[in-house]
């Protein structure tokens, strides 16, 4: 698959940026059907740094409503990158 159709956007929060300062570690959207081996090679390419790890996780689609008429959201995946020590990423 390409790089891009696997890293989908990061995922910039309070808690991520903490994670990204105190464990080099980035978050981000990803296919669904993209593992852990596709996800380290795909950011590897994409940002010419070296990963670590890759932990995964399926975030469930929240239910919304607006007025009468309800709805859900899309499921996703998240994926949270370690980077090996000294590298970094400036998207940031």
């Amino acid at each position: 698959m390409d790089p891009h159709a696997i890293v989908l956007s990061p995922r910039v929060s309070e808690k991520g940026m903490a994670h990204v300062e105190d464990r080099n570690q980035y978050t981000f959207a990803v296919a669904r059907g993209a593992n852990k081996i596709e996800i380290a090679r795909a950011v590897a390419a994409l940002f010419k740094v070296k990963v670590v790890r890759v932990r995964t996780m399926n975030m469930r689609g929240k239910s919304r409503r607006i007025g009468w008429i309800r709805g859900k959201k899309p499921a996703w995946k998240k994926a949270v990158v370690k980077l090996a020590e000294g590298e970094r990423i400036d998207l940031f």
